[in-house]
C-alpha cells in the first residue's frame, strides 16, 4: 500500500504490518494501563506501535537517502512483517559506499536512542509521554543494535561484506563470509529464544521463541538468498548470446505454422524468425504461441498469427555478454530477443528460458 514519496523514494506499508501492529498494541497494552485507563491504554499502545514503525521507517529512509547521494538510484521502501527493506538497483561499486550506506541505518536508531535517554532527563513529561519516550529509547537502542549483528541480511553483514570486500578486493568472498556469518547469527537468535521461552532469564513466555523463530528464519533465508545470489552474480561474465541463442529458420508472414516448424526441424533451428521479400527480420515467432495452437490448425494458420512485431529495442549484437548483455535484457523485458551478426545477419533467437537454463542449478 503507497502511502508517499519522501525525497522522491515510493514509500509502501505490507499489509502484514497491521497484524505486528495489532500484535504489539496488545503486548504494549498492559504498560500503557499504568498511565492510563482502559480504553484509552490500548490508544496508547498502537501509538507506541506506529512510532515504532516510525524509527524504522527512519532507519530505512536513512539508507534510501544516502544511496541517491551516492547516485544510486532507489526503487521503494517497504514497512513489512519484521521491520522494512530498502529496495537499491545496484549493488554499491565500492566496499567504502556499500559501508556507509549499511552503516546510516544503525546510526540512526542510535541516536535516536540517544535522543530519547537525553528527552528523559532534561524535560518534565506527562505520564503517557515518559511511558512512550522511555519505550521508543530502549527500542531503538535495541535495534540499532541488533542491526549492527555481523551477518547478511542484516545491515552488520552488509558492514562486514564491505571490510572483506576491501581485505580481498572481490565482493563475492565479502558476500559468502557474510551470509555464512548470517547464519550462525541466525543459530543463535533461535537458541537465544529458547532459553528466554525456558525462564532461565526471567520466566518469559514461550512468545519469545515464536518470535525469535520468526526472526531466525528471517535471517537465514536472507543469507541463503545471499548465497545463491552471489552464485548467479558469478555466472554472469559467462554469459553470451551468441552460446545461449538458439539457430534461427527464416520463415515469412503468410507460411503455414506446420510447414515452419517441418523446416525449423530440418535446418536444426530452435527458433523462427518472419522476414519481408528483401529477407530483413520483422518479427519473432512465439514459441508458447506455436505450442498453443493445435496440430489440426497448423497446416490453415500462417506463422506472421502467432509472431510478435520486431522492435529495434528487441534485436541484441551476438557479441554482447556479461553484465553488458543482463543490463539489455533488463532494459526491455521480453520473452524471445533477435540475436544479430556484427554486418545485420540474423544469427539466431534468445529467450528468457536460455537464460532462466543458464542460471539453473546457481
Amino acid at each position: 500500500m503507497p502511502v508517499g514519496r519522501p525525497f522522491g523514494i515510493p514509500v509502501y506499508i505490507s499489509p502484514s504490518w497491521f497484524l505486528v501492529a495489532v500484535a504489539i498494541t496488545v503486548m504494549f497494552e498492559g504498560q500503557a494501563r499504568r498511565v492510563a485507563d482502559v480504553p484509552f491504554s490500548y490508544a496508547v499502545a498502537f501509538a507506541y506501535a506506529v512510532l515504532l514503525y516510525g524509527s524504522v521507517f527512519v532507519h530505512e529512509l536513512s539508507h534510501a537517502v544516502t544511496a541517491r547521494l551516492f547516485g544510486m538510484p532507489v526503487r521503494s521502501v517497504t514497512l513489512h512483517l519484521l521491520g522494512g527493506e530498502t529496495a537499491i538497483e545496484r549493488d554499491s561499486p565500492t566496499p567504502g559506499r556499500e559501508f556507509v550506506i549499511a552503516f546510516a541505518g544503525p546510526v540512526v536508531n542510535l541516536v535516536l536512542a540517544g535522543l530519547g535517554a537525553a528527552v528523559q532527563l532534561l524535560v518534565p513529561l506527562p505520564p503517557v509521554g515518559a511511558l512512550l519516550v522511555a519505550a521508543l529509547t530502549v527500542t531503538n537502542l535495541l535495534v540499532g543494535l541488533f542491526n549492527l549483528l555481523p551477518g547478511l541480511p542484516l545491515d552488520g553483514g552488509r558492514l562486514v561484506r564491505a571490510v572483506v570486500w576491501k581485505i580481498t578486493g572481490r565482493s563475492g568472498h565479502g558476500t559468502v563470509a557474510a551470509a555464512w556469518v548470517g547464519r550462525g547469527v541466525a543459530v543463535l537468535t533461535l537458541g537465544a529464544g529458547a532459553v528466554l521461552a525456558a525462564g532461565s532469564l526471567g520466566g518469559l513466555s514461550w512468545l519469545s521463541l515464536l518470535w525469535s523463530a520468526l526472526v531466525a528464519a528471517f535471517i537465514w533465508m536472507g543469507a541463503g538468498h545471499a548465497l545463491r545470489a552471489e552464485r548467479m552474480r558469478a555466472r554472469i561474465p559467462a554469459l553470451q548470446a551468441r552460446r545461449l541463442a538458439r539457430r534461427a529458420a527464416l520463415v515469412t508472414a503468410d507460411l503455414p505454422v506446420a510447414e515452419a516448424v517441418r523446416r525449423a526441424r530440418e535446418q536444426a533451428a530452435g527458433a523462427l524468425v518472419v522476414v519481408d521479400h528483401r529477407q530483413r527480420p520483422i518479427a519473432l515467432v512465439s514459441e508458447h504461441a506455436v505450442r498453443a495452437v493445435p496440430e489440426r490448425r497448423r497446416p490453415w494458420l500462417g506463422v506472421g498469427e502467432v509472431s510478435r512485431t520486431l522492435s529495434p529495442e528487441l534485436t541484441l549484437p551476438a557479441d554482447l555478454s556479461g553484465q553488458a548483455l543482463i543490463d539489455a535484457l533488463r532494459r526491455v523485458p521480453a520473452s524471445e530477443y533477435l540475436v544479430v551478426e556484427p554486418d545485420g545477419r540474423v544469427y539466431g533467437v534468445l529467450t528468457a528460458a536460455d537464460i532462466d537454463r543458464a542460471f539453473a542449478g546457481a
